[in-house]
């Protein structure tokens, strides 16, 4: 089953030829054995794709940059247009960060650490993953983490 359902990729759809590619609709479940082939492929599959698209994301607004500077005659226009960007700019820093948590979280995979928490080595629950795939914690230990940090905030 496993076999059927995992199939090498091919150069033609741009990735690693020893990266696995899932079957169309797999979903990881709980009744797997847990960061079995499937479900490393799945996460890593799903990373790479969100990577992607950030990455192309990137080059549209690099490309908008290079067009030139705003031309607003009006000042309020202008103000806006330069707000705007702004908060593209930010945007695009946010996510050059968060590429560099899929790099980490790729990283995991290939050595074997993904799906694990960083801190109490428990697994992390796959509804967790599937929603936050750079998650290094299981939500008891984040939580655990956010409240040490706010009560170091408060000191």
């Amino acid at each position: 089953m496993l076999a059927s359902s995992v199939k090498k990729a091919s150069a033609k759809n741009g990735t690693n030829a020893a990266d696995p590619v899932l079957a169309d609709g797999y979903e990881p479940s709980e009744d797997e054995e847990f960061m079995n082939e499937q479900q490393l492929a799945f996460f890593k599959q799903a990373l790479k794709k969100w990577k992607q698209e950030i990455i192309e994301e990137s080059k549209e607004t690099l490309a908008h940059l290079q067009d030139g500077p705003i031309q607003e005659a009006d000042l309020n226009d202008r103000a806006s247009s330069e707000t705007d960007w702004g908060l593209e700019l930010r945007t695009r820093d946010r996510q050059r960060k968060l590429t560099s948590k899929i790099d980490a979280a790729l990283r995991r995979i290939d050595e074997g650490e993904y799906g694990y928490c960083q801190v109490t080595g428990e697994q992390i629950s796959l509804d967790r993953l599937k929603a936050r795939p750079i998650a290094t914690m299981t939500v008891e230990a984040q939580e655990a983490h956010e409240r040490n940090e706010k009560i170091s905030r408060d000191q």
